[in-house]
């Protein structure tokens, strides 16, 4: 596909956007075409950009697609403001000198600096404590840092994109967010779209899932128009980390059939694996299977509801034979056995 070619804000150099780059964000619906010329639009610059997102919507792959359209040689670093202990997150992101604390027993260079040349990515930044805001806004300002218990001004030459799931002026509001930082993060703004919003896109989605699958071996399932139009209608409070869920658990168990809405429901319900005790939905499956398949064969049918069963428990005991038996209320040697004929 032929990149669009445009002016970088920044600089008199240009910016190639490959289409395929930008074809990473899935989808035709009207919310994902206006993402992707977004992220385009980005890509001119070196600005901050805020990319504001509910969980699950796919905000650190937009930061990837952004980091990889702008042309910017370095790296994508990723901090989870999250996930790292508050105590030190300022190491982390500065670096710090040798002595500079207890146990630091030699240099080590920050995320801002790891990224020199690239770009930063700042995830759940509304989770940053309020006293190491100060330090970002500054270097936002001067574009240098200073390593902990350093004297040396080092250049910043990072671009910062940084993410939230909270309503950040509600933050700002509480007094948990400076708003003078929010200024200056919130320089071009990114929205992410729900699932919900975008549900046109699932049966591509399903598709790039099956697409992505590697080391198993197991053909991918084939989802019938009732399926479907049961994935559609579903809220997806998880969005597309949620769909995939569901399609490695429809994977897991039904690989290679074509399931209906029946089945469908049942993920999403118990949120789990179907449940052999459960008559009323066998029966539902089972009528549904006939619907689907003029040719379908009951033994070739369980033959592949058992192989369903092996795998999710191989998978769930980590290839662990003797675990995944037991899990199976089968002896271990019955269980490679089964294993040998199914070719696993």
């Amino acid at each position: 596909m032929m990149a669009d070619t445009y002016v970088n804000w920044g600089g008199d150099r240009t910016v190639d956007v490959p289409g395929v780059v930008l074809e990473r964000i899935i989808g035709e619906s009207p919310a994902v075409v206006g993402l992707r010329r977004m992220i385009s639009v980005a890509a001119r610059t070196t600005a901050p950009v805020l990319v504001m997102g509910e969980t699950g919507s796919g905000k650190e792959l937009v930061a990837e697609v952004l980091h990889a359209a702008s042309g910017r040689t370095g790296p994508l670093v990723a901090v989870n403001c999250a996930a790292i202990p508050r105590d030190i997150m300022e190491a982390e992101l500065f670096g710090y000198e040798k002595g500079a604390f207890t146990g630091a027993s030699a240099r080590c260079i920050g995320r801002i600096e790891a990224a020199a040349g690239g770009t930063l990515f700042l995830d759940e930044i509304g989770e940053m404590p309020v006293e190491l805001q100060s330090k970002l806004l500054r270097v936002l300002e001067n574009r240098r840092i200073r390593r902990l218990g350093g004297n040396e001004e080092i250049e910043a030459d990072v671009r910062i994109v940084s993410a939230t799931n909270v309503d950040i002026e509600a933050a700002v509001r509480a007094g948990q967010f400076r708003e003078d930082l929010l200024y200056r993060l919130d320089v071009l703004r990114i929205a992410v779209p729900r699932l919900a919003d975008r549900c046109d896109d699932i049966p591509r989605l399903l598709e790039a899932f099956a697409d992505g699958r590697h080391g198993d071996g197991a053909p991918p399932p084939r989802f019938a128009p009732d399926a479907i139009k049961a994935l559609k209608g579903h809220p997806w409070p998880g969005n597309v980390r949620e769909l995939r869920n569901v399609f490695e658990r429809v994977q897991a168990f039904y690989p290679g059939e074509t399931i209906g809405a029946c089945q469908i429901r049942e993920m999403l319900s118990r949120a789990g694996a179907p449940d052999p005790s459960s008559p009323g939905e066998l029966a539902c499956d089972a009528s549904s299977l006939l619907d689907q398949d003029e040719s379908f064969s009951l033994r070739r049918h369980v033959q592949k509801v058992e192989e369903a069963f092996i795998r999710a428990a191989l998978s769930r005991t980590d290839h662990n034979t003797a675990a995944a038996a037991r899990h199976l209320g089968l002896q271990r040697t019955t269980l490679v056995e089964k294993m040998r004929k199914i070719g696993i």
